[in-house]
């Protein structure tokens, strides 16, 4: 699966192209924080199966604090955080919820069984798989969302990648390397990954380029509150 120092170099690029005046080693560390968050639903896997992609890796909790964190600070006459956090926080909260949702859960919604997308509204992983291309014999072909009409019923059903639920689905991770309904020898392997393909090892690498660019570019902005 993907590893959190890949999820890193994702979010450091996210965070030298969106934090722009307020770029500094504090808002980082706010961002890195954020971004390891979702792995925690690893623990809760011996409690509760499938918690792993589906606690901490679904849309519907960054979709929910995106509402509130607008309705406070764009809709409400007097912003409750406005009232305690300085115009340079609520920027990074944004930044903070667009990491957790673009370089987090949609990198893993691509990998094995994706995420648990809808959780806890709907209980169904779903994985972004497929290719998407210009033929000039088939014209436009693209296999991420499969459209279906029955001829006889004329009923029509739609797959966007849906697979199994939390009760049947068990992504492997360091702290539940196995299915736990499978009987496995010890000892038993937990590999803590850090970059299975070359595209991976790019995207580490490019964004501590873009981090260490971002140093040298000396903008100059004082770190304050």
């Amino acid at each position: 699966m993907p590893s959190t120092v890949v999820h890193t170099g994702f979010a450091l690029l996210l965070a030298a192209g969106l934090l722009g005046a307020y770029y500094d080693r504090r808002a980082l560390a706010v961002l890195l924080v954020v971004l390891v968050l979702p792995e925690a639903d690893s623990f809760l896997g011996p409690i509760m199966p499938g918690a792993h992609r589906t606690v901490g890796h679904n849309f519907v909790f960054p979709a929910v604090a995106a509402l509130a964190l607008y309705v406070d600070t764009r809709v409400r006459e007097r912003s409750w955080l406005r009232d305690r956090l300085s115009p340079r926080w609520i920027a990074v909260a944004w930044v903070a919820l667009y990491v957790h949702a673009f370089a987090h859960v949609a990198i893993d919604w691509t990998h094995l069984d994706g995420v648990n997308a809808f959780w806890p509204l709907r209980d169904r992983f779903f994985q972004l798989d497929g290719k998407a291309v210009y033929s000039t014999a088939d014209g436009f072909v693209q296999t991420f969302v499969d459209v279906r009409v029955d001829p006889e019923s004329g009923s029509r059903t739609v797959d966007a990648g849906a697979g199994g639920t939390s009760e049947s689905v068990h992504v492997n991770n360091p702290v539940q390397p196995r299915d736990p309904d499978v009987d496995v020898e010890e000892p038993v392997d937990r590999r803590f990954p850090i970059a299975n393909s070359g595209w991976r090892l790019y995207l580490i690498g490019l964004g501590l380029f873009a981090l260490v660019a971002r140093r040298f570019q000396g903008d100059g902005v004082a770190d304050d509150a």
